[in-house]
């Protein structure tokens, strides 16, 4: 998939934002760099509630063939043609394309190719309908074939994720007669429909640079600056969206970076301007403008080597913006490309992505047979903060996982004739955390709020130790997982420095932790327990050992600050997902391989 990150094809810790990302050109925050050096970095700051932010994706080409297609010919048989569309959240369908007539065929090839955008945070929904073309209109452009005048012979539906998730990167459905005949449509045989889906190259082509900067400005009282770069392109009306940034360097002014990498599909290509901005890290979110540079992936590469380039700053002159050059320089000490194994590589692979999910049932979440409670379960069906998160996050991860067995805690609740717990199995079981689907995860939900006793305090450490468990037993059975957990939790945690030092370990790990708070009473106060243990807002966490994280494994979202907005929970949760499963099996060297036979729920 395509990417971009630091640290060994790691998107590394840095300040406050986006890491290896690219935004689409939705995002409506401008990147604003203020005069004589002061600026507020906004754009990497806020970009988890930046709307319409879209992920990393990779382009793929699909191709269509069917078998035993009904004949609707009287003389001959059918001419099939295939018709693509997407199929948004509220229903409504968009052509995507369509493919050629192939003449007298029941069990047509389509030569036609179509190429979409895979996003692996976002639940794709396809609708594929195959028409018997008349013959009259054989000599009409299918572009211009009015469909209604056509006969139907069928159509299936599938998520763009259930087609690259198969080893094959293909899938065969039964054509229906669509979902309004859905009571009929197992008594006909309309035939098959196979869909192929082939990742692009491009989306596998990276460049790898090296930057170092010399002479950058004193911008600390008492010490050196902490410099870093983020590097953005224009989109839309010119809004800067970065794509990339580096990690912090310590008291540096002639810093080297590790290599990041660039996805060349995700740039647009090497002749595409990007801005370059140094920036002194500031741990209030508010970083200073070093310097800055314009420049395209072919002149970075036509630097190597070279004398550097000068950085410069907006500077207000009368009543115009002028660029003041600097001494400091910007150097590109490597620049090489190279094609590497995608995430979905590793998907058709065999390596799967387990899903996990811990609840809290604290009682600052309220009686939840109240409706104000945020577990209140609405007689109306309405889901509740905690439902839609797991069924919203569960929907996108299911398609990676082939048992959909899924681990399943609760955390600040006393179980019926027991203690408080931090950890206990919604399941009911002693064992086994696991429950069978997304319904099953609801289902446990649903019954624990029944059979325990909401108490506190709310604490972290213990779940993800319990994850931590699985993930290490998964590993050293040398199994191709790699796990995702999610958090749901309306409050403070109280142990801060055991979750942190959980996290740490856990770095090690074929493991990411999503967490998603809910509610707002204690919502100010939260936030700053996530600048600390969320790495985008800062530097890496570093356990009371003083171990430093090998990567950044934690995305947190407050859900108060997303609602209304165009941006929804899953797509800012998991948009950072595929960049860290990368990382960890880049740093590792751990190559995709062929899928081993998926384990039953015990």
């Amino acid at each position: 998939m395509g990417n971009c990150f630091s640290d060994g094809g790691a998107k590394s810790a840095a300040a406050g934002g986006a890491g290896a990302t690219s935004a689409s050109p939705n995002n409506h925050h401008h990147h604003q760099s203020g005069a004589g050096g002061a600026a507020s970095n906004d754009a990497v700051d806020l970009y988890l509630n930046s709307h319409g932010y879209r992920g990393l994706f990779s382009q793929i080409e699909l191709s269509l063939s069917a078998s035993n297609l009904r004949d609707r010919d009287t003389l001959s048989k059918s001419d099939p043609m295939a018709v693509i569309y997407t199929k948004g959240r509220d229903g409504k369908l968009e052509e995507v394309g369509r493919t050629e007539v192939v003449l007298n065929s029941l069990d047509p090839v389509w030569i036609a190719k179509h190429t979409v955008k895979y996003h692996f945070e976002i639940l794709q929904t396809y609708v594929f309908r195959v028409y018997d073309v008349d013959s009259q209109f054989h000599n009409v452009p299918v572009k211009m074939l009015k469909l209604d005048e056509q006969q139907f012979l069928g159509e299936v539906t599938c998520a763009l994720s259930e087609i690259v998730s198969k080893p094959t990167r293909s899938l065969t459905l039964n054509l229906v007669n669509g979902e309004e005949h859905a009571k009929d449509n197992h008594f006909q045989k309309l035939g098959v429909l196979t869909i192929r889906a082939q990742e692009c190259t491009s989306s596998k082509t990276t460049a790898e640079i090296i930057f170092r900067c010399s002479d950058l400005e004193y911008k600390d009282l008492f010490s050196k600056s902490d410099p870093f770069l983020v590097i953005s392109k224009a989109v839309g009306s010119g809004s800067l969206i970065p794509v990339c940034k580096t990690e912090v360097k310590k008291n540096d002014h002639n810093p080297t970076w590790k290599p990041v990498f660039l996805n060349l599909q995700q740039i647009g290509s090497k002749d595409t301007p990007l801005t370059i901005e140094c920036f002194n890290f500031n741990s209030n979110g508010r970083h200073d403008l070093l310097g800055k540079t314009e420049k395209s992936l072919a002149d970075l590469e036509n630097l190597l080597n070279e004398e550097g380039e000068s950085l410069f700053v907006p500077d207000v002159v009368g009543q115009s913006v002028q660029n003041k050059v600097l001494k400091s320089r910007l150097f590109v000490e490597k620049y090489s490309e190279s094609t590497q194994h995608s995430f979905l590589d590793y998907i058709a692979g065999g390596c799967e992505m387990n899903f996990m999910v811990a609840v809290d049932y604290t009682a600052s979440n309220g009686n939840p047979r109240l409706p104000d409670s945020l577990h209140y379960i609405d007689p109306s069906g309405r889901p509740n903060a905690y439902q839609k998160a797991i069924k919203d996050v569960g929907d996108v991860l299911q398609c990676y996982d082939s048992d959909k067995c899924y681990p399943c805690w609760g955390f600040g609740a006393r179980p019926i004739d027991g203690p408080v717990s931090h950890c206990f199995n919604l399941s009911g079981s002693s064992i086994h955390s696991e429950v069978d689907g997304i319904q099953g995860i609801l289902t446990a939900y649903d019954g624990a709020l029944h059979n325990v006793q909401f108490a506190g305090p709310t604490l972290f450490g213990p779940i993800i130790h319990a994850a931590s468990e699985i993930a290490s037993q998964s590993l050293a059975n040398n199994e191709h997982k790699y796990f995702v957990m999610l958090i749901i939790t309306d409050g403070v945690i109280t142990d801060l420095q055991e979750t942190i030092d959980s996290l740490v370990k856990a770095s090690d790990l074929p493991l990411s932790v999503l967490i998603v708070g809910v509610g707002g009473a204690d919502f100010k106060e939260m936030e700053t327990f996530w600048q600390v243990l969320d790495a985008d807002k800062g530097g890496r966490l570093e356990s009371s050992s003083g171990k430093i994280a090998s990567r950044d494994i934690v995305q947190f979202v407050p859900l108060q600050r997303l609602q209304g907005g165009e941006i929804s929970v899953v797509h800012s949760l998991l948009a950072e997902l595929p960049s860290q499963f990368l990382t960890y099996m880049r740093s590792r060297d751990i190559q995709p391989r062929q899928p081993r036979n998926s384990q039953k729920c015990t």
